[in-house]
């Protein structure tokens, strides 16, 4: 159907408009988005169902968007609220009273409703049957069937499940139409308020705790008559306490927040509610594996938790979202803490978190599994989307002191998601924490100690990272775990790369090396002490046994499916490719490094890899790109600590790029093209890098200049082309 359901008459022509819609009290504030889905869906089905959690402004929207279509039907628009019914046969009555028929006959009530509706052309508008659903379900069939040119929106917590409906899923409201909801209804609480710079932070803040929900802000706004913005910003601690005192003309349900949600939980079944309580240990997205496992029991069945997940999905308790990881459900913060407060009433919150705790310290050690196998991206993804859980359970083991060596366990598993992923800072964070406590296991400790040491040399702090290292590979001796030591060894040597102390670096390298061949450990880890091997070879200009040390591991990762690794290979193959005038082969290298870097978010990585793409850009001839790539790189460097490290020998391919480049293009333009990149965003600047996938030749009137190697005009550390200036950021 299109439109057929509709007069053709101009609005001039058209009677007086039907039906018995409320008149709006207050302004109807954003949901333009929403409002157009609405009309385009309207203009295609004859049954609409707007669904979503209670309190999130299903009413007013469908209210609001079905009075702006009023004079499309001839025969008006009729709402019909249903919430205070529970007795199934009155819900045709109701209907019958809300269109304003009378009828005092012994007809069955449904009959004289599809008699008045047959051969009507209106808009039903049904609310708040969600305690009737089979009986609306069957009555609204009925009535779409023998009334063709009808139209029925629901309104609810759920579809009503027929076919033919189209369901329009109610979210929060974005953060702009919060604030702006939230500003005109504070208005009218206090007529002098006006968003100003002074509290337009306080409103944003106000608007994401309250997970934008309509309902919340309008309560909260109701409380500026008594509290300033800050003392409600205290206390949303106990929204539920916090925000009552509705409008007296709302619908019960509507009156105080904790109303509108126990509204929701009043009509699920036993086993909804004990789902409801038991997701509340969630933070964030949660996957299906982690709820059967989490929530099951013997009063819920692991068999059982898919169909009663289902239902609050559809009852809009929960929602769905598709992610990298797949498909992922979320819970509102608002319908959350409900159910930890009915979690706590059970005294079933203690197990419940342990259980969430033991889960997800399962699935970091899964993913660090994974990292060395062709599920690498997807381990990435899984722990992306699990961080607010991880989160949560490295908490509770930091909180409760027999579990203090389950918190070291866990920030040392994951290190690749510290190191990898871009998370050095968090991933200091979690250690730093950690380690400041006795868990008394030593084997944890020790792998937390050498992944702090890790974290640290990535971000420039050698003091720290010394002191981690030094303590492990005592603790590692002392206690006999010659794993620990290994990685010990293997990190002493990443620092002292870092520190240019080449011979140093090697030394260790090589006997890490063998101390994890004669372990057996083969890893990402393990691979990576070959590639910062050739790193320290490089830089002692062994280019040779460099590049057989890592196109090694290339194979190596090509056979595992490992691409983290693989990554720095490249950069230190393309090295040596841009050493031996190959610009072409060095830049599809360093192509691909910066797409694997960017994927995984490596922030260390990736900002090699494109100070690299600028050296070998200016060796092609384009000393302006070549510029840019150079301030593109500076805020990256600022995003992960001191920049490269501290060390001349990592600085020098900058070095020699602000040299050759500065020479052609004269200081004033070198610096403007810096400017340039640094005012790109970090995609933009991905996309900058890989946008010449051919190498351009030389322009004209400009020499190639080519070095040897960047040993040659290696900076001391601390120089100003080495880490100061408009290039080096």
């Amino acid at each position: 159907m299109r439109r057929d359901h509709r007069s053709c008459a101009s609005p001039d022509d058209q009677p007086p408009v039907q039906g018995n819609l409320p008149a709006e009290l207050n302004r109807f504030v954003g949901r333009a988005d929403e409002l157009a889905e609405l009309g385009r869906l309207l203009d295609d089905s004859r049954l609409v169902t707007v669904a979503g959690a209670g309190g999130v402004g299903k009413s007013r929207l469908a209210t609001y968007g079905a009075a702006a279509q009023q004079r499309r039907y001839r025969d008006g628009v009729w709402l019909t609220e249903l919430s205070t019914l529970r007795d199934p046969e009155l819900v045709a009555h109701t209907l019958l009273e809300s269109l304003g028929v009378t009828d005092q006959s012994s007809r069955p009530p449904r009959d004289v409703l599809v008699d008045h509706l047959a051969r009507r052309q209106l808009l039903l508008v049904l609310e708040g049957f969600e305690y009737l659903v089979d009986e609306c379900a069957g009555l609204v069939r009925d009535l779409l069937r023998r009334a063709p040119r009808l139209q029925v929106l629901a309104v609810s917590r759920m579809p009503l499940r027929l076919d033919g409906e189209v369901v329009l899923p109610l979210t929060p409201m974005t953060e702009a139409d919060a604030v702006a909801l939230f500003a005109d209804r504070a208005a009218c609480a206090l007529p002098h308020f006006r968003l100003t710079d002074d509290n337009r932070a306080g409103a944003q803040e106000l608007c994401r705790r309250l997970d934008g929900i309509p309902l919340a802000l309008e309560l909260a706004a109701g409380r500026l008559r008594a509290l300033g913005l800050d003392q409600i910003l205290h206390r949303l601690d106990d929204r539920f306490k916090l925000l009552t005192g509705g409008s007296r003309g709302a619908l019960p349900r509507h009156q105080t927040l904790r109303t509108a949600v126990g509204w929701s939980h009043e009509l699920c079944t036993p086993e909804e509610r004990l789902l409801w309580a038991r997701l509340s240990v969630f933070v964030g997205q949660f996957d299906l594996e982690a709820v059967e496992y989490i929530c099951s029991g013997h009063d819920l069945p692991a068999a059982d938790v898919l169909d009663v997940l289902g239902e609050l999905l559809a009852q809009s308790v929960i929602s769905r979202e598709e992610t990298p990881a797949g498909v992922r459900y979320r819970m509102l913060d608002t319908i959350r803490a409900y159910g930890a407060e009915w979690l706590e009433a059970l005294g079933d919150a203690g197990r419940m978190r342990k259980r969430h705790r033991d889960w997800y310290l399962g699935l970091a050690t899964w993913c660090e599994l994974d990292w060395f196998s062709p599920r690498q991206s997807e381990g990435a993804d899984c722990t992306e989307s699990a961080l607010p859980n991880l989160r949560s359970a490295l908490e509770l083991c930091l909180e409760t002191p027999e579990d203090t060596h389950l918190g070291h366990y866990l920030a040392g598993t994951l290190w690749f998601y510290w190191v990898g992923c871009g998370r050095l800072a968090e991933g200091r964070h979690w250690l730093d924490r950690a380690l400041a406590l006795e868990g008394g296991h030593e084997e944890s400790r020790q792998k937390a100690l050498w992944v702090l040491g890790y974290v640290a040399i990535l971000q420039g702090d050698s003091t720290a990272a010394a002191g981690a290292l030094h303590e492990c590979g005592e603790a590692a001796a002392r206690t006999g775990n010659p794993v620990a030591a290994a990685y010990a060894l293997h990190r002493m040597g990443c620092l002292a790369l870092l520190s240019d102390d080449m011979p140093r670096a090697e030394e260790l390298l090589r006997s890490a090396l063998a101390a994890y061949k004669d372990l057996g450990e083969l890893n990402s880890n393990v691979l990576m002490g070959q590639v910062e091997l050739a790193m320290a070879l490089v830089f002692q200009n062994r280019l040779e046994a460099a590049v057989a040390l890592c196109e090694e591991v290339r194979e190596i990762c090509e056979e595992r499916g490992e691409l983290w690794t693989r990554a720095y290979a490249l950069y230190v193959l393309a090295y040596a490719a841009w050493t031996g005038g190959e610009h072409g082969r060095a830049r599809a290298l360093l192509t691909d490094c910066i797409t694997i870097d960017h994927r995984f978010k490596d922030l260390v990585g990736l900002v090699l890899a494109i100070e690299l793409l600028a050296l070998v850009t200016a060796s092609e001839g384009d000393p302006a790109e070549a510029a840019v790539l150079q301030g593109a790189a500076a805020p990256v460097w600022d995003a992960v600590g001191m920049p490269l490290f501290g060390s001349g020998y990592f600085s020098a391919p900058r070095a020699l790029c602000e040299q050759q480049a500065g020479e052609l293009l004269g200081a004033e333009r070198y610096a403007a093209c810096a400017r340039e990149g640094r005012g790109l965003s970090l995609d933009a600047a991905v996309r900058r890098a890989l946008a010449a996938q051919n190498a351009p030749g030389p322009q004209p009137g400009r020499q190639r200049s080519v070095r040897p190697s960047p040993l040659e005009t290696r900076e001391p550390a601390g120089s100003p082309t080495g880490k100061g200036g408009e290039a080096a950021g």
